[in-house]
């Protein structure tokens, strides 16, 4: 009897195929949907906005699972790029690259995949979407690299992640006008606000390392900088709402994504690296208002 309550199983270990299915998700991020988030809200403004109501189905999935697929492929080749810095960096020390955990050509590969899968969904569109899906290839694969040349990665990030803006329009109207321009700026304002919170956190790391990016940049002007950028989108977001005619409920959606962004800078004011985390997570619920206030103007606005 003795013998039995001693006995302890010895436990199974995990196939390698899951492991390597657990690592890779926790490569693309899987298990971290905010990136995704912020990459989709720009995506849904565009697309709402260019059908002037809820989108048709199929562009609808395409956009969407291109948002996941190109959102994915960008973490991973993120980390590759920053391969040389991610292991002396406190927060993002145990990314699998940095580990060792996925190789460099299993990322190379896993990026690969990623990108075709989304390239051929692009494939049925227009001739339009499908050129313009190889600029925002070269933007997402480009971005990574620029932190070691210029302090204003987060303005390209702004590029990357709004190129979805001007390609929806493209495929449901076969053009892109100046109204998909100047929501494809205000995204791009928006981003780079957003992502310099997301560098403040890790601002002394970077410094230390030879990193750039607006936060070190901006300096003791990090909060009247992003004031500036929040400014603009809102601005420009103005502009968009007076040119598609657009009314009470949206004005109200602008509304409460001003408010949550006072909010962020009242909770990140003091700069601690939590807090400025917290502001940049933030984010995902202004996305949401002012998608929110499109899709509901657009859907409860009187016929004419």
């Amino acid at each position: 009897m003795a013998y039995e309550r001693d006995f302890q199983p010895i436990p199974t270990p995990e196939p390698r195929w899951r492991e390597r299915l657990r690592q890779y998700w926790k490569l693309v991020r899987g298990d971290r949907p905010i990136g995704w988030l912020l990459l989709l809200w720009p995506t849904w403004w565009g697309l709402w906005l260019a059908a002037k109501g809820v989108p048709p189905v199929w562009p609808l999935i395409v956009f969407t699972l291109g948002v996941w697929l190109t959102r994915s492929a960008g973490c991973v080749i993120n980390d590759y790029a920053d391969r040389w810095l991610d292991g002396s960096v406190e927060r993002t020390k145990q990314r699998p690259l940095a580990t060792g955990a996925v190789s460099g050509r299993e990322a190379l590969l896993v990026f690969a995949v990623l990108m075709l899968v989304a390239f051929a969904l692009v494939l049925t569109m227009n001739r339009l979407t499908i050129y313009m899906s190889v600029i925002g290839m070269l933007l997402a694969a480009s971005y990574p690299y620029l932190k070691r040349y210029t302090y204003l990665p987060q303005v390209y990030l702004g590029m990357a992640f709004g190129w979805g803006i001007p390609m929806g329009f493209a495929a449901l109207t076969g053009g892109v006008p100046p109204i998909a321009w100047v929501l494809y700026l205000a995204n791009i304002f928006w981003a780079a606000a957003y992502d310099t919170w997301y560098a403040m956190v890790d601002r002394d790391d970077d410094i230390r390392m030879g990193a750039k990016s607006t936060a070190i940049l901006f300096g003791e002007m990090d909060l009247v900088a992003q004031g500036v950028l929040y400014a603009c989108m809102f601005f420009a977001l103005l502009l968009v709402g007076r040119e598609a005619g657009l009314g009470l409920y949206y004005w109200f959606g602008l509304g409460v994504a001003a408010i949550l962004v006072v909010f962020e800078f009242a909770i990140a004011r003091a700069r601690d690296s939590a807090a400025c985390f917290r502001a940049f997570l933030h984010n995902n619920w202004v996305g949401m208002s002012i998608f929110a206030g499109i899709a509901l103007d657009l859907a409860l606005r009187a016929p004419r």
